[in-house]
């Protein structure tokens, strides 16, 4: 393990923090401890990057829980990244988007998964879909179109759901199916996003690291999902949640508490340089 503070004379430290599961509970609840964790590290100087599979729409309004309205965020996997500005007028100006044609992919899936529900995103807008999600699902304008009105354009995400799936179930069809021109993450049991290839959080995080002129070696990740192995591995110190899976586990550092227990503010504080003696 890299051992990664807030002191020296190093510069600041770039923070990256998944959202749900890491920082917010599954029941969408912050605790206060890690809006001050998280208050503290910023007032420290260091850039706190949330990093997350949610749209850019959701991923705003949990900055603003956390007192955060200046600064990056990365958003759908790594598919977009933002940053922040209270001046612009959405509240955010777009610094990278990445898309793909999902249409190839889109058709493989219907083939085999004939009674999902599929959608893509509209950024800053809501998602165009084949049927609507169930309710607090998804975020902003849910637009129902017929299938192929889904790849009438590039995008930067493709959700699908499929209730009757498994995460076993989705590996194992990618796989069948030869979907090499994408980046998948299973989020939960009936979940899939397909990504860019090679678009994941951390590449996203690794030109927002060069943009903010961090040092490799100051950089901290959490999280909890298989979508946020990549950004485990890319950071100096990654820090898996306690319930994270077997698989996300391997890709850290180290390994925290869980949310139930709040594991993600123990990393935090002590990120914080100690109180003199």
């Amino acid at each position: 393990m890299t051992e990664v503070r807030g002191g020296g004379a190093d510069g600041p430290l770039l923070v990256a923090l998944d959202i749900d599961g890491t920082l917010m509970s599954y029941d969408q609840e912050l605790s206060e401890d890690v809006r001050d964790a998280v208050a503290d590290l910023r007032a420290g100087g260091h850039h706190v990057v949330l990093a997350t599979g949610r749209s850019l729409l959701a991923v705003t309004p949990v900055a603003e829980i956390l007192g955060i309205d200046r600064g990056w965020v990365v958003a759908s996997n790594g598919a977009v990244t933002a940053r922040l500005d209270p001046d612009a007028p959405e509240g955010y100006v777009l610094e990278d988007v990445v898309t793909f044609d999902p249409g190839p992919a889109l058709r493989l899936l219907r083939d085999q998964l004939p009674g999902a529900r599929y959608a893509v995103e509209d950024i800053g807008v809501g998602f165009r879909m084949s049927e609507l999600f169930p309710d607090g699902e998804l975020e902003g304008v849910h637009q129902v179109v017929d299938f192929d009105d889904l790849w009438a354009g590039e995008v930067t995400r493709v959700i699908v759901r499929s209730p009757e799936s498994t995460s076993d179930t989705f590996h194992e069809l990618v796989e069948h199916l030869g979907l090499d021109d994408v980046t998948y993450a299973v989020g939960w049991t009936a979940w899939m996003d397909l990504a860019p290839l090679g678009v994941s959080k951390a590449t996203a995080l690794e030109q927002v690291r060069r943009g903010l002129h961090v040092q490799p070696h100051r950089t901290v990740a959490i999280g909890d999902g298989r979508n946020d192995v990549e950004m485990l591995g890319w950071a100096a110190r990654g820090v898996a949640m306690g319930h994270a899976d077997a698989v996300v586990r391997a890709a850290a550092d180290e390994v925290t508490g869980s949310i139930d227990d709040d594991g993600a503010v123990t990393v935090l504080r002590g990120l914080l340089p100690s109180p003199p003696r």
